[in-house]
C-alpha cells in the first residue's frame, strides 16, 4: 500500500513540478514530456529501493539506488515547496486584481503588481524565478546533506522533577534514537556516535527505537560498534516502528547480543546512591498492528513493579504520553519525530504527534522528545539538527 500511495503521490508531484517549472520555457512538447518523465523517475527511485529491500535484494548497487533516490527526493521536496510558495504568492494578487477588474466592470482580467502584462516579459520573469527556485533547492540540499552527515553534537537537558530525592539529583541519562542505520548510514557514523556517547560518563544509555532500516543480514556489521558503549547501570533499548519493517524478532536478538537490555513492555529497578529508579520500556505505539504480541502497553510495563522514587518510561513515539501518564509514570523519553528533519515536514509532523521536539509537560508529567541521532529517507537536516541527548534529573 505504501508503494502504491507513494507512486500516485510521485505522479502528482512530478506532474505539478514539470508543469510549473516548464510552462514558460521554450522547450517543445516532446522535451517537456521527457523532462516530466525524468522528474517522475527521480521520485520513483525511493520506492524502488524500498521494494528491492523488501524482496531481499540488499547490496552495494541497491545502496546506490537508495542514495540517488533519497537525495533526489530531498531536492525535489524543496523544489515543490518553493513552487507552491511562489504560486500562492502570485495567485493572491492575481485574484485580487481580477476582483477589482470585475468591480470596475472591466471585461479583461487585471494582472497583479509585479507580473507584467507583456507575454515576453512575463516569460522572462517566470524563467528567472524558476532558476532562483532551482538554485535555492540546490543550496538547501547541499547544506542539508552536510548537516545530516556530521556526527551529532551533545544536547544537554535538565529536567526538574517534584519529589525527586537528593540521592537521584544529578542522575544522567544519555539518549540516542532514530539512528536509522541503512543504505546511507553505515558503521563509520555509528562509531562516531559511540565515541560521543562515551565522553558523557552517563549512568544509563537509552536507545529509543528506529535503530535500523534493513535486515540483520545486511546491517549486522554496521551496528556492531554499539557493543562498545559504556554506562554505569546499563544500556536499554525499546523498539521503534522501523524495527517492525526490518524483521523485529531478529533485531531484538541482535541488539540484545550487543549488551543492551531490550524492554518489550517490561521494567527494571535501578538503585543509585540509595535512590530507586523504576525504568520501563514499551514497544512502538503501533507495534500491535504488525506483531499482535507486541501491543504497546505502559500499564503492563509496570505490572509487578516494586516501589520506586521515580518511574521513567522509554517509548519511541510521543503518542504514548497519554497512556504513560494514566499508568503513573513521572517522565517519558521519546524520539520518532526527527523534529521534522527539514522544512516543510516539521509542520506535517506536528499534525501527527502531540509534540515535535524538546521538553514539554503533559499535565504534571514531563516528556522529552529528541530530534533524533541520524535521519530517515533524504539525508538532509535543515533547521532541525540531530542530537545525542544528555538528560540530567534535578530535584524541583
Amino acid at each position: 500500500m505504501f508503494l502504491v500511495f507513494y507512486t500516485a503521490l510521485a505522479a502528482a508531484a512530478s506532474g505539478y513540478a514539470s508543469w510549473r517549472l516548464l510552462a514558460h520555457s521554450r522547450i517543445g512538447a516532446w522535451g517537456k514530456a521527457f523532462a516530466g518523465l525524468f522528474i517522475f523517475a527521480l521520485f520513483e527511485l525511493t520506492p524502488a529501493s524500498i521494494a528491492l529491500r523488501i524482496v531481499g535484494m540488499e547490496n552495494r548497487w541497491t545502496d546506490l539506488v537508495a542514495w540517488g533516490g533519497y537525495v533526489a527526493a530531498g531536492f525535489l521536496s524543496f523544489v515543490l515547496t518553493f513552487l507552491v510558495i511562489r504560486d500562492l504568492g502570485w495567485s493572491a494578487p492575481l485574484t485580487f486584481g481580477r476582483l477589482v477588474g470585475q468591480l470596475n466592470k472591466k471585461r479583461n482580467g487585471v494582472f497583479p503588481a509585479g507580473l507584467p502584462q507583456d507575454p515576453v516579459r512575463r516569460r522572462f520573469l517566470a524563467q528567472g524565478v524558476n532558476a532562483g527556485i532551482a538554485a535555492a533547492a540546490v543550496t538547501f540540499t547541499g547544506y542539508g546533506i552536510a548537516e545530516a552527515r556530521r556526527i551529532p553534537e551533545i544536547k544537554k537537558i535538565s529536567i526538574s522533577m517534584a519529589g525527586l530525592p537528593d540521592a537521584l539529583d544529578g542522575f544522567r541519562i544519555a539518549q540516542i534514537t532514530d539512528i536509522h542505520v541503512s543504505p546511507t548510514i553505515k558503521r563509520p557514523f555509528v562509531e562516531g556516535v559511540v565515541r560521543q556517547v562515551n565522553t558523557l560518563d552517563a549512568d544509563i544509555v537509552a536507545l529509543t527505537g528506529d535503530l535500523v532500516d534493513g535486515s540483520v543480514r545486511r546491517l549486522s556489521g554496521d551496528v556492531e560498534p554499539l557493543a562498545d558503549i559504556h554506562a554505569r547501570y546499563g544500556r536499554y533499548f525499546v523498539t521503534g516502528n522501523h524495527e517492525y519493517y526490518s524483521g523485529v524478532e531478529r533485531w531484538v536478538e541482535k541488539v540484545a547480543s550487543l549488551g543492551f537490555t531490550v524492554m518489550l513492555n517490561e521494567h527494571r529497578l535501578l538503585t543509585h546512591a540509595g535512590g530507586r529508579i523504576l525504568l520501563a520500556g514499551v514497544t512502538d505505539y503501533r507495534a500491535g498492528t504488525r506483531v499482535p504480541g507486541h501491543r504497546s502497553d505502559p500499564g503492563k510495563a509496570l505490572a509487578g513493579a516494586p516501589p520506586a522514587d521515580v518511574k521513567i518510561l522509554l517509548a519511541h513515539q510521543p503518542k504514548s504520553v497519554v497512556a504513560a501518564a494514566d499508568a503513573g509514570f513521572d517522565l517519558q523519553i521519546s524520539g520518532h519525530t526527527h523534529g521534522g528533519q527539514f522544512f516543510p515536514w516539521n509542520f506535517v509532523v506536528g499534525l501527527t504527534q502531540p509534540y515535535t521536539a524538546g521538553l514539554h509537560r503533559y499535565g504534571d508529567m514531563p516528556i522529552y522528545i529528541s530530534r533524533g541521532t541520524g535521519y530517515w529517507g533524504p539525508p538532509l537536516r535543515v533547521g532541525s539538527p540531530s542530537e545525542i541527548t544528555l538528560i540530567t534529573l534535578r530535584a524541583a
